[in-house]
């Protein structure tokens, strides 16, 4: 320690009774010493009740003549072998018995003129009644030299008078303080909190946390047939289970019950340190800083008429305002809020904690193909985000069965692709069909043999099996959710969060804030302001600014995807005038690959764009709590990012090819190109290409990629500038960090919205247009193998560890499934009758086979053009192209012939696929509907076992409340009968001896009290 630091003790005032206060009492000369040097304070302070004065010694290392004895108490640490190691490097206060729960970060300026002063303090829990009315012994000091007072920034020093009053009331609250400003982080200091054993039992009496009990009682298990087989299931599973304690079966369970202090006998309280976890510790501070308000602000410093504004605010504040963490942080009083880790979770001589073994259970690519541990991950992280990975663990495991059978619909159609006849017609040259131009003038007439390898594929996901997976996937997504339900019961039974309820959160610090605008507003118009909150008036111009917003942002993925199709058109044309044949018969495929690849960046970046748009539109709104503001966040970037995904896909699956025209009176846009055309086997392949290419790009680049890469990117950043700032330090570089700078480096918790996001426009293209390509389920399930592993690891070892927050279900993202699980019913209908060529078939085999094959199924589809009837000036530039002259050209259409009356009208096939069409998509969605009410009524919501357990459960509950009456009622009996032997044995005594022994009667009389 330097020869200049000092340290500060307040002693108990042995003489009350004079007018002695703080250090008034010191010499002259140690006063002017104080103000012509800079010294750093290392001070160890309590706020002790107005009543109990006391006095302050200072101590100065290397000043022997001033006459003040050194007390061994008042030594500093310098002289301990490692300070840091005793306090488990940050983990723990100062004396290495008090654990850290919380943290609270500020930032701080350093003064020009020297060095600032150095705080490493704490508040006794003792003091906690004392009134903050004026700054802590030492608290802010900071000592210049000179003679000149440096310029002061009144902004800081009101952040600073905020921190002292708000840590004030946290004293008062309870908490337990200690600071630590000599950091590794210059210019940032921390507060460390720690609650004590009486207010984490009076906050979790508060908060309703059921606790485990004494009584423990056994869990009903399977016997016969099913626990054989349960047994020989674990057996065959034990492989790829997690090597954690809380994930092995357990056979018996402890009775929970809402802690209360009033019945602490019912809970086991052996242990007192383990009995409330970390993670419940950091939740019941996080809870008093939400509670605990600060409400003075320091602008006595302002001049003139700026400073009487500033007083006027600061009164409407105390009237109106009140400033929780939330808004603090909000305000940068405190630039950061968070629990800590609970260790490394890497190197050597690390000790066993629960973030290690779930970096090695968990977060590791290396056990890919184990379980999670779930219950350690709701351990650690809270049961929100417990539900999130057990949703995603669920969700991909069913993903399994449904991957299965997709593998085997499309090796159906690899089977088959030799077999089926319309494309063996197709790729038949004896045929010589020759079709129309694909476009004006510089196309010419082809040969439908050329299109023979799409014709082909389109097989592989064109077959009648994907009308099965269609079927399967339906049933599939009511199965899924009706396992969640069943699955999250379970975790509510074994997690106790059965009859738990969500109590109304605190309101956020954007909304205390807009209420407070609005008091001072009608308080400068002299009226009411009691009660106020924000209506619809209010928020009516932020609602019509999403309205408009959220408008505008459809409209332009509608016009991003319009300029694409322009793209195609121009790009198709362009192509065509290739002068090598190879080039003009991969235009299709060109255009397609090229168009998609465009379509997956526009999405890839709308994406980012749109959730920034979707937070700031639902900031404007200012809902009043985090709940509200989640939920209209979550919907909003939903329908955008929503609609930005699907509506290129929706585009090739159901309106192109639709609007076309034909031959000689095609449709065009701004009159100069024409709408494109789908290929003579249909739009489902290359409407399976767009969602392959999409989906796997989506889930390659935005997931994996962004997750993986920005993260390292930041904190590569991070570090550069933590090594740039301490270069010039070195040796204080290479000391080990506290566990609360290390934490501090981390990236903070954004909220869940965005991990659940990506999965939910994944479980769309999963289920919505399943039927243009079965592997969907697939390339899903490789993508959550690795997603699990990658989440976990980001919130083990990149995130700062998130506020631990109580849930029962994953909230309005259920919902979003359960829609997009009906949509899927929907659309998957329209593809197989509309997009796909299943129904025509179907029409054609039953109505019009002549010999009840699929032969002449082509030249049925195909309708006839005369070359004559073109337009002036859309015929093709060189119709001798293919070498001969062509007289009638095909086009893939149901229209009557040009020899026919009504020549290039709407023939009667056309009426009649339709109306199949139509009949079609009717059976199949009520079909479907059916069968998926069907799957969720007669699948139970919760499991009978658990249904039983929670009985019992509440049974015994009532049973050890019985035994504790009984045993009240039965001591009661025991005093009252001894009351009353006492009271006939005093009796029976001689009066004179009653008068000898008069206090012995009273004291008979008095047991039951003493008792």
């Amino acid at each position: 320690m330097d020869k200049d630091e000092i340290h500060l003790r307040r002693l108990p005032a042995p003489h009350a009774d004079r007018e002695f206060c703080g250090v008034d009492f010191l010499p002259e000369d140690l006063n002017e010493a104080l103000e012509e040097t800079e010294m750093r304070v290392n001070k160890t302070y309590s706020c002790l009740p107005a009543e109990e004065k006391g006095i302050h010694i200072i101590n100065i290392r290397a000043i022997e003549d001033i006459g003040y004895d050194q007390h061994e108490s008042t030594l500093l640490n310098s002289l301990s072998k490692n300070p840091d190691a005793d306090c488990k490097y940050g983990l723990y206060f100062r004396d290495g018995k008090r654990k850290v729960d919380y943290i609270l970060v500020y930032q701080y300026k350093k003064s020009s003129a020297g060095r600032t002063v150095t705080r490493r303090a704490h508040y006794d829990s003792t003091t906690r009644s004392t009134k903050q009315e004026q700054p802590l012994p030492g608290k802010g000091v900071q000592l210049e030299t000179g003679e000149s007072e440096p310029h002061m920034d009144y902004h800081e020093d009101d952040k600073r008078f905020r921190r002292e009053e708000y840590e004030g009331n946290l004293v008062e609250a309870g908490l337990e303080l200690e600071h630590d400003e000599d950091t590794k982080i210059h210019g940032i200091g921390f507060v460390k909190i720690h609650a004590p054993w009486n207010v984490l039992c009076r906050e979790a009496e508060f908060l309703k946390l059921k606790m485990p009990t004494k009584k423990m009682y056994q869990i009903s298990q399977t016997h016969g047939l099913l626990k054989k087989i349960n047994s020989v299931i674990q057996k065959i599973t034990e492989p790829i289970q997690p090597k954690v304690a809380e994930h092995k079966p357990q056979t018996v369970k402890r009775l929970s019950y809402p802690f209360s202090r009033e019945k602490q006998h019912l809970f086991d309280l052996s242990d007192r340190d383990s009995f409330f976890d970390s993670k419940t510790r950091s939740t019941v501070v996080y809870e008093i800083l939400k509670r605990t308000t600060c409400t003075k602000a320091k602008y006595s410093m302002g001049k003139g008429e700026g400073r009487k504004k500033e007083a006027t605010l600061l009164n409407k504040r105390r009237k109106c305002g009140k400033y929780g963490i939330t808004s603090l942080l909000a305000n940068g009083v405190y630039s950061a809020a968070y629990p800590l880790h609970d260790g490394d979770y890497e190197g050597e001589n690390v000790e066993p904690n629960d973030r290690k073994l779930l970096c090695e259970e968990w977060a590791s690519y290396g056990v890919f193909y184990k379980y999670q541990p779930i219950d350690l991950v709701r351990k650690y992280f809270g049961e929100k985000i417990g539900l999130y990975f057990a949703w995603l663990g669920v969700y991909t495991q069913m993903l399994i069965p449904a991957s299965i059978v997709g593998i085997i619909v499309f090796l159906y159609g690899c089977a088959t692709v030799d077999e089926n006849i319309p494309s063996m017609e197709m790729c038949d040259q004896r045929n010589n069909i020759t079709m129309c131009p694909l476009c004006d003038r510089t196309c010419s007439y082809w040969k439908m043999s050329s299109a023979c390898a799409t014709a082909r594929a389109s097989h592989l996901f064109d077959n009648p099996a994907t009308v099965f997976f269609s079927v399967f996937m339906a049933l599939w997504a009511a199965t899924f959710m009706e396992h969640w339900k069943r699955k999250q019961m379970r975790l509510n039974y074994r997690w106790d969060l059965t009859g738990f309820e969500e109590e109304e959160d605190h309101p956020r610090a954007e909304y205390e804030a807009k209420v407070l605008e609005k008091s001072l507003r009608k308080e400068h118009k002299h009226k009411e302001t009691d009660k106020e909150k924000l209506t619809w008036k209010d928020r009516f111009p932020a609602y019509l600014t999403n309205f408009v917003g959220i408008i505008f942002m459809v409209g332009l993925t509608f016009a991003i995807v319009f300029g694409v199709i322009i793209y195609r058109i121009s790009t198709a044309a362009a192509l065509a005038i290739s002068s090598t044949p190879s080039g003009r018969s991969s235009v299709r495929v060109t255009v397609t690959a090229t168009a998609v690849i465009i379509n997956l960046v526009v999405i890839i970046i709308l994406d980012e764009v749109y959730g920034c748009i979707a937070r700031w539109l639902t900031q404007i709104e200012v809902p009043k709590t985090d709940k509200n503001f989640e939920e209209r966040l979550i919907f909003k970037a939903f329908l955008l990012k929503f609609v930005n995904a699907y509506t290129p896909i929706f585009y090739v699956a159901f309106f192109k090819g639709r609007f076309v025209g034909r031959p000689g009176d095609y449709v065009y846009i701004f009159h100069s190109f024409r709408m494109e055309e789908c290929a003579p086997g249909g739009c489902l392949m290359e409407l399976c290409i767009q969602l392959s290419i999409i989906m796997l790009g989506k889930q390659l680049i935005q997931n994996n990629l962004f997750e993986i890469g920005i993260p390292k990117m930041k904190k590569f950043i991070r570090y550069m500038k933590l090594k740039h700032q301490h270069s010039l330090d070195h040796e204080e570089h290479m000391k080990k960090k506290q566990r609360y700078e290390v934490d501090y480096n981390l990236e903070p918790f954004a909220g869940l919205t965005p991990e659940y996001m990506e999965m939910i426009i994944q479980f769309g293209f999963v289920t919505l247009f399943v039927a243009s390509f079965p592997l969907a389920p697939l390339f899903a399930l490789l993508n959550n193998i690795i997603e699990i592993r990658l989440d976990a690891k980001k919130f083990v070892t990149e995130l700062r560890r998130p506020v631990a927050v109580r849930a029962k279900d994953i909230g309005i993202w259920y919902n979003i499934l359960r829609g997009i699980g009906k949509l899927a019913v929907i659309i998957n209908a329209f593809v197989i009758s509309f997009t796909s060529d299943f129904i025509p078939r179907l029409v054609y085999l039953y109505m019009y086979s002549e010999n009840g094959t699929m032969h002449g199924f082509v030249n049925h589809t195909l309708s006839s053009f005369n070359v004559s009837d073109f337009q002036a000036g859309t015929a093709p530039n060189d119709p001798m192209d293919l070498g001969y002259e062509v007289v009638i050209c095909r086009y893939k259409d149901y229209r009557e012939p040009p020899w026919s009356e009504n020549k290039y009208d709407i023939s009667k096939d056309f009426w009649a696929v339709l109306a199949a069409r139509l009949a079609f998509v009717i059976v199949f969605q009520n079909l479907v509907m059916f069968m998926s009410e069907f799957v969720d009524w007669i699948i139970p919501d919760i499991p009978k076992d658990i249904s039983q357990q929670i009985h019992k459960e509440k049974v015994l509950m009532v049973e050890v409340f019985m035994r504790e009456e009984q045993g009240k009622l039965q001591m009661l009996e025991t005093w009252k009968d001894k009351d009353k032997k006492k009271g006939e044995n005093c009796n029976n005594h001689s009066p004179r001896l009653s008068r000898s022994h008069s206090g012995s009667l009273s004291s008979c009389h008095s047991y039951p009290l003493d008792v």
